[in-house]
């Protein structure tokens, strides 16, 4: 599996995804600009020492992404999609987009991968979860769908 964060913007949630993806070997793509430096003490903290469990890649800006994983599913993380994300039938190299904080992912993108737009259901007067839970309550699903290969 693959975790794709656009822009992400604040460190601890980029460091507990990072151990996320330590712990049930999934790839971390970051897309710039990134809202704090890698070297962040938080960013480090929230991550412990997993860092080097992770496979990390940098992209200057999400086409780059697009381009580099052609033939791959992308499943876009938003509030504002129809279709739950346990509707789903996911497959073990597909990514899993999540935007920042607190913007969510661009409307463009949204709208140009309509069918691959799935959400988690809440209450109506909540905005949003945390990213970081967000990323969890996803991987973990797709995870449980190939039956947790790998992981013990």
């Amino acid at each position: 599996m693959h975790i794709v964060l656009v822009e992400p913007e604040i460190p601890g949630n980029t460091g507990n995804i990072a151990r996320l993806c330590a712990a049930t070997n999934t790839e971390l793509h970051l897309v710039k600009p990134l809202g704090f430096s890698i070297e962040d003490k938080y960013l480090k903290r929230a991550g412990l020492d997993y860092w080097n469990l992770v496979k990390v890649h940098s992209h200057e800006n999400f086409a780059e992404v697009i381009e580099l994983y052609k033939g791959h599913n992308f499943y876009f993380n938003t509030t504002k999609a129809d279709q739950h994300y346990s509707d789903i039938q996911f497959k073990a190299d597909d990514f899993l987009v999540f935007g920042k904080e607190t913007a969510g992912l661009p409307e463009q993108l949204l709208t140009e991968h309509k069918e691959n737009c799935i959400r988690i259901p809440m209450v109506s007067d909540a905005r949003s979860l945390n990213l970081s839970n967000s990323a969890a309550i996803v991987v973990y699903e797709a995870l449980r769908q190939q039956q947790f290969v790998g992981l013990k």
